[in-house]
């Protein structure tokens, strides 16, 4: 991320608005000043994308891109809360920006309104700090995956099903494992939709927030990152539990094995 250390300056309404996180001492004003300079790209304005999304502009993240080519049902309204009954039939992205640039104008909300691919992603993916990627498909988050590590980026990644959520972030150029490390040949066909599993609304506004408080952490570098770790959270049981994921050294994207078949499919 660019250095805007050397100017601090904040405008009445910004210390006004930002004035909770200011008075943290671990984030202060030097720590807001970098969210006002960071950029995240959001993969997927769904169940996690919402609460996600909202929270960073809430923050302050200074540019927010979101990725969806979706429209918006009446079916969505269960749980993607970024989303109200007038929206139904508008396109996600343009109807996300809208409302995320309403709760926050001081930040820039950026919509892509496309269905990512192999050819569009590394151009997508390179204007951005940090990805988050709440999408709902293997193929999706093995391209976002396999382009982060290439590009350099950090991902933060959730997912849910049911009444169950996980979370973990990746940070291979750091270290840590990749994607592939947690699901190195996942079958698409083997996890079902929430359009035919179902899906406990709530649950993608409790993984989707973690997910926007690991986002913000790496952006201020607070506490301990979730790389090399993953975190499933039980509905039913009120119960967390995480374990340790170490790097794959045969990771066919990060490892030795890499560049043997890990190339990304079109989405």
């Amino acid at each position: 991320m660019s250095s805007i250390l050397s100017d601090l300056t904040f405008t009445d309404e910004e210390l006004h608005r930002y004035s909770r996180h200011i008075l943290l001492p671990e984030v202060g004003a030097s720590g807001q000043a970098k969210l006002r300079d960071s950029s995240v790209l959001v993969i997927g304005a769904g169940g996690l994308g919402s609460p996600l999304s909202l929270y960073l502009a809430a923050a302050g993240v200074g540019r927010i891109g979101l990725v969806d080519d979706d429209r918006v049902e009446l079916s969505n309204l269960q749980r993607q809360i970024l989303f109200s009954t007038q929206d139904i039939g508008g396109g996600k992205a343009e109807q996300a920006a809208g409302r995320l640039g309403g709760l926050n104008p001081g930040i820039e909300v950026v919509p892509h309104g496309l269905r990512v691919d192999a050819d569009n992603l590394p151009s997508l993916v390179s204007q951005y700090d940090l990805v988050c990627d709440g999408s709902d498909n293997f193929t999706t988050r093995y391209a976002v995956a396999d382009c982060c590590h290439a590009l350099g980026k950090t991902l933060v990644s959730g997912a849910v099903q049911r009444f169950e959520g996980s979370l973990s972030t990746f940070a291979p150029h750091r270290g840590g494992p990749c994607y592939r490390c947690l699901y190195p040949d996942a079958d698409e066909n083997a996890a079902l939709s929430c359009g035919q599993a179902g899906i406990f609304g709530a649950v993608t506004g409790v993984i989707g927030t973690l997910m926007a408080t690991e986002a913000l952490k790496e952006i201020l570098s607070l506490g301990r990152s979730m790389s090399g770790r993953v975190l499933i959270w039980q509905a039913l049981e009120a119960s967390f539990r995480s374990f340790d994921l170490p790097a794959d050294p045969d990771c066919p994207c990060c490892g030795r094995g890499a560049g043997s078949g890990s190339g990304s499919e079109g989405v």
